[in-house]
Order: structure tokens, then C-alpha cells, then sequence
């Protein structure tokens, strides 16, 4: 029996939309934290920026997208340089402001002359060695920073991961990120407190400081400000507005050109999404609300979430499984997931267990992440069927994977996409 399909305008009664919005919430959830986790940016920001920006997208159009913002993969390397190891929380926001703006500018432009100069600018040899390197980029990090630390550990994340990922039926089969980590940290304490760290140490399979401090769970408020932590971490770099601690932001061109540059990315990455939520719904999304529209609600919550300290906001694949398995594209459960969200960024006890979550845990959940962000970047250009026998082609693939891999900067390698699509003749 075929599931009954609930469309986009419904408004289901709250006791109903309330479990289906939860599902949304788990799907989005460990994606969403994860980007500052691994940024050093807040958890409990990035949780109550991607609420308020889903709002914001829904109203700009006009609830007629079923779509969840959470935060952006493609933004982790420049923001992970300035924020954690430039310590600039406010260079990294203003960079993400402009991210922001640059969705506005291509809202007017398509506005005027349409979508079609997007994939003339950025077709799919420029995105797909942009997406790959966005993954490669952040390799060390999984890898040497983070898994291991702890190996057994990061493995044994990575092994639950992939299982539900594969494996998973129901509701575990959208949250496999989730599932992963709470298994990773359960199998952590086991290891901590069943006395096997010091033998793993031994053996060189885990580092000396991997010890679970679950202290800060027990002292920290049931109810707490997102951004209390930014008010201890960044002090100096802030301002106060209506009890909330608020990042200065810097506009440096250095950070200008390091952030905004991925906004084509991920406007591209927008474009692909709107037509798979498109084909999922049977509706013409591109031309009502339009996609204009989306690229407006994405860049006013990208520039919203930058106010807050939160990265930069993109519509989410992982929502989009939701709709597809559960048929139920209703925008008012989407919108309640949002209020959810926001709710749950004001949980102490919950910011304060995201931030004793392992290192090497993180790191397992990241080798899957990563790889697959670059593995999504090859099949970006197999769906084109991109000419990879042509030279002009070859040359724009090679130049941005080894100056993105090679600087570690992604922003740079697609400005130069982007200039040698334009530039190289294509031959007759």
C-alpha cells in the first residue's frame, strides 16, 4: 500500500506535524552541529541561526519550498582558519556576510536576465573539482587531527556510521550522523571507564589526553544563551544587543575572498536541490516561488546567521531523504522543525554535551563526510557528462584542484574556475 501523500500547502493538526517535524530535526541535527564543532564556532548558535534561517526562507517563498537550512559543508576550511586558528571571530562572520551578499547580487541578476548565465559561469567542470577539493582540503583534518587520536574509537564511529548508512530502516535510515556519534561517545566512556584507554595509549592507537570530562553537563543551566560561549572565547571581539553576545564583524579582503567565493558553490548546490525537491513534490519550483526567491531567503539567512556567529546556511540533502521516504512535504511541519531547533539552542546541558563529544569521534563521522563531499564532486561531473577528453576542460579541472588543494584555499580555486571557463575558447 502506497503511503498517502501529504502536499506542501497542508497545515496537519500540531499532534501530528509535531513527530514528523522531530524527524526533520534529527535529520538536520548532526550535520548542522558538526560544522561548528568542527569550526570552533558555537553548536547552539549554529542550531538557532539555521531555525531562524529556515523561517526566514519559508516566508521569502512563500512557504512553497519544503526546505530545511542548516549549516554549509563548503565553508568549513576558511572558517576553521579563521575562527579556530586565526582566532578572528570577526573576520570569518564578515566574510560570511558578503557570502551572503553575493546571493543577493545573483538574486537580482536572475531576477533580470534569469538562471541560465549560473551554469554558463559555473557549469559542471568548475563545480565538481570545487566540490572535490572542498572534501580533499579538509582530509588532514579528519584524518591527522582527528581520528587519531584515538583509533579504535574513530573507526569503530566510522564502521556504526556506514551501517546505518547502508543498513538503516525507519527513521534510523535518515539519521545515520546521529546514530554514529551517539554510539561513537557511548563506545568512548566504555573504553574510559572499562579501564582499556591506557592499553590503546600503549599501543599507539590513542593519544594522552582522551578523557571524557562529562563535569560541564552536570554544572551547566538547564536554560542557557546560545552564545554565552562566544562571550568567554571571544571577549573583546563582541558586542551586547537584547541579552545576545554579538561578533564585530571585520571585513578584511583576505577573508572576503577566502568565504564569499564558495557562495557559488553553494548557490549551484541550491539550484540542484530546488529540482530534486522539484521532482520529489511534482512541482515547477524554479518557476513558483521561483528560484530567485530562494536564492533571497538563503542569502538573508546566511547574512542573519553571520549577525549571530553562525556559518553560512545552505538547504539540506538530508531533509530532502525525509521528504522523500515520509511523502509528507508539508512547509508547516518544515516550519515547526525550525521553532524546535531554536528551542533546543537555548538547552544548556545540551550545548555543554556537544562540546564533550571526543575529538576522535568527530574524526570517524568526518572521514565518511569529507570523503563523500569529494566523492559528490566526481559525481557531479559524471551526471553532466563532462568532456574530460577535452583539453580546455582537463586544464580547468587540474588548475583548481591543485591550487585548491595546494593554497588549502577553496575561495581562490573557484574565482580561477570560474575565470578560465570564461576565458578558454571552447573548440569548434
Amino acid at each position: 500500500m502506497s503511503k498517502q501523500i501529504i502536499p506542501i500547502e497542508a497545515k496537519l493538526p500540531f499532534s501530528r506535524a509535531f513527530p514528523l517535524a522531530l524527524q526533520h530535526v534529527f535529520a538536520m541535527f548532526g550535520a548542522t552541529v558538526l560544522v561548528p564543532f568542527l569550526t570552533g564556532l558555537s553548536p547552539a548558535v549554529a542550531l538557532f541561526t539555521s531555525g531562524i534561517g529556515t523561517l526566514i526562507f519559508h516566508f521569502f517563498t512563500k512557504g512553497k519550498v519544503p526546505a530545511y537550512l542548516g549549516s554549509s559543508f563548503a565553508f568549513i576550511a576558511p572558517l576553521f582558519l579563521f575562527v579556530t586558528e586565526k582566532h578572528s571571530l570577526g573576520q570569518a562572520m564578515g566574510g560570511a556576510m558578503i557570502a551572503g551578499i553575493v546571493y543577493l547580487i545573483v538574486y537580482l541578476l536572475i531576477k533580470a536576465f534569469g538562471t541560465d548565465f549560473i551554469h554558463r559561469i559555473a557549469p559542471s567542470v568548475v563545480v565538481g573539482p570545487v566540490v572535490i577539493i572542498i572534501g580533499l582540503a579538509l582530509a588532514q583534518t579528519a584524518v591527522g587531527g582527528m581520528a587519531s587520536t584515538n583509533w579504535v574509537v574513530a573507526i569503530f564511529t566510522l564502521a556504526i556510521t556506514v551501517f546505518y548508512s547502508i543498513l538503516g530502516r525507519g527513521m534510523f535510515e535518515v539519521i545515520p550522523i546521529l546514530m554514529g556519534i551517539l554510539s561513537g561517545y557511548l563506545f568512548a566512556l566504555v573504553i574510559q571507564y572499562g579501564g582499556f584507554l591506557p592499553k590503546l595509549q600503549e599501543l599507539g592507537l590513542a593519544g594522552p589526553d582522551q578523557l571524557i570530562n562529562v563535569t560541564p553537563i552536570i554544572i551547566a543551566d538547564w536554560f542557557s544563551n546560545p552564545t554565552s560561549a562566544y562571550a568567554q572565547d571571544f571577549a573583546g571581539q563582541l558586542f551586547s544587543f537584547a541579552g545576545f553576545h554579538l561578533p564585530i564583524p571585520e571585513f578584511t579582503a583576505v577573508a572576503v575572498l577566502a568565504i564569499a567565493p564558495i557562495a557559488f558553490v553553494t548557490i549551484i548546490e541550491d539550484l540542484g536541490h530546488i529540482f530534486v525537491i522539484g521532482n520529489v513534490t511534482e512541482k515547477d519550483l524554479i518557476k513558483d516561488p521561483g528560484f530567485d526567491r530562494v536564492l533571497m531567503g538563503n542569502g538573508l539567512a546566511t547574512i542573519v546567521a553571520s549577525i549571530f556567529g553562525g556559518p553560512p546556511s545552505t538547504t539540506y540533502g538530508e531533509n530532502i531523504g525525509v521528504l522523500a521516504i515520509t511523502k509528507v512535504y508539508s512547509s508547516w511541519v518544515i516550519r515547526i522543525s525550525a521553532i524546535i531547533a531554536i528551542s533546543l539552542s537555548f538547552v544548556g546541558k545540551l550545548a555543554a554535551a556537544l562540546s564533550t563529544i571526543p575529538t576522535s569521534v568527530m574524526g570517524g563521522i568526518c572521514i565518511l563526510l569529507f570523503g563523500m563531499i569529494a566523492a559528490a564532486g566526481i559525481r557531479t561531473m559524471i551526471e553532466a557528462k563532462t568532456d574530460l577528453s577535452s583539453t580546455r576542460n582537463l586544464i580547468i579541472v587540474a588548475v583548481i584542484l591543485i591550487l585548491g588543494v595546494g593554497t588549502g584555499k577553496v575561495g581562490y580555486a573557484t574565482l580561477a574556475g570560474i575565470f578560465l571557463n570564461l576565458v578558454l575558447p571552447e573548440k569548434s
